[in-house]
């Protein structure tokens, strides 16, 4: 069955991606595609039990976005606004011309600036509080990705974060398709990005046993899905869409990469770190977003699955995809090349699976050797598999008992 997208009309037109994987769509795509893992040893990580991660490689933000502009953001904001500045070029949409006041970013993240953070706290106890810059609060800011994208783009509508941890970007994607259904907005610029591979953090992680301890080979650490997994590998990236209606993308002549027909959320109220074990909160929003699509679950093809690589969180996720879609649709987690890029997966993914749809191919689960056999899926191992694409769902599950799906459709 074909779904019919007419009755919601919202079209991927424009894409940014900045991950571990390489910065721009084409890098980050190809090197998916490949199953090439990226985790390595990350130097500001030194001396800690967990050392490595995966990093945005090679990472100029003066080169990339101009000293004068770079030097007032955290990371996290820089890969946004890089990630940003890719989409609207790729979606062909020129902020000097539009009507900035029908233009809206929402956009995920969960940290805030912690580079900044933890940088000016360590000069505030080594040096004095003279030294501690003037900007720290606005470069710490979660809200202040929103602000600076606005800013750079001149996007006068609404602009907000949403803080859902790893549900971050699946959510903003969500609620910018709402904000152009309801007539609120004509393009809407959703995503996430997060920047927090820094010794407090992940010494956090690693004391709370969510990190995989693989020290002596990083680069197979991150293994969603397979007997061997102990937990998830750090990343940092960004991911932008641009989402419009899909009248106004056909009527400009743009080209679009898939549709976005279906969002559903929900809460476990279970606890704050560890899944439901049932997934009962995890299939109300995948069953809520089916719904929302007006689709059946023998109609999807392809998930790009949350798949962290933590023991509980991967098998709670697969059954729960088996009891709901059965074994027909190829699944993959991408988090086996990008590690996790915690609020920005959702956003990253969802970018993943519209490249899926347009190419016609399902990216490999990088490391996975040997399935956990209490998980029975459709999983796409040792390299890419071509399939005819028409829908595709992304899941994404975060700390807090957040979940979201999205069901996106071939254009």
């Amino acid at each position: 069955m074909t779904p019919s997208t007419e009755r919601f009309g919202v079209s991927i037109t424009g894409l940014g991606l900045v991950t571990a994987a390489g910065i721009g769509v084409r890098a980050s795509w190809d090197r998916v595609r490949s199953g090439r893992p990226t985790a390595t040893r990350d130097p500001e990580l030194d001396g800690l039990p967990v050392d490595f991660s995966c990093r945005v490689p090679d990472f100029d933000a003066g080169e990339l976005l101009g000293r004068s502009t770079a030097w007032r953001l955290d990371r996290f904001t820089q890969l946004a606004v890089v990630a940003a500045r890719e989409a609207l070029a790729d979606a062909g949409l020129d902020p000097e011309t539009w009507d900035g006041t029908r233009v809206g970013v929402i956009v995920g993240n969960s940290l805030g600036g912690t580079t900044t953070w933890e940088r000016q706290h360590r000069t505030l106890l080594e040096e004095s509080p003279s030294q501690v810059s003037p900007l720290t609060v606005p470069m710490g800011m979660s809200n202040m990705l929103a602000g600076h994208l606005a800013i750079d783009c001149r996007a006068l509508g609404p602009s907000m974060v949403t803080a859902t941890a790893c549900a971050s970007g699946s959510n903003a994607i969500g609620l910018a398709r709402d904000l152009l259904r309801a007539g609120i907005c004509d393009v809407v610029l959703a995503g996430g990005s997060e920047s927090a591979l820094t010794p407090g953090t992940i010494t956090g992680l690693q004391r709370m046993g969510g990190l995989s301890g693989r020290r002596e080979d990083p680069l197979t650490a991150s293994r969603p899905f397979d007997a061997g997994r102990d937990g998830f590998v750090a990343g940092e990236g960004a991911g932008i869409l641009v989402l419009e209606r899909t009248t106004d993308a056909r009527a400009r002549g743009a080209a679009r990469y898939a549709e976005v027909i279906g969002f559903g959320a929900s809460t476990d109220a279970h606890h704050a770190t560890t899944p439901d074990p049932t997934g009962a909160g995890m299939e109300r929003a995948l069953r809520a977003a089916l719904a929302d699509a007006g689709i059946a679950p023998q109609d999807v093809d392809h998930v790009n699955a949350h798949g962290t690589s933590t023991p509980i969180g991967d098998v709670t996720e697969a059954r729960l995809l088996r009891r709901v879609l059965g074994d027909r649709p190829l699944v993959t987690s991408t988090k086996g090349v990008t590690g996790h890029p915690l609020a920005a997966a959702g956003a990253v993914e969802a970018a993943f699976t519209a490249l899926a749809l347009r190419d016609g191919v399902v990216p490999p689960t990088a490391n996975l050797e040997t399935v956990d056999p209490e998980i029975d899926l459709a999983l796409v191992t040792g390299q890419q598999a071509a399939a005819p694409l028409e829908v595709a769902v992304s899941t994404s599950l975060g700390f807090g008992g957040h979940n979201a799906a999205l069901v996106l459709a071939a254009a």
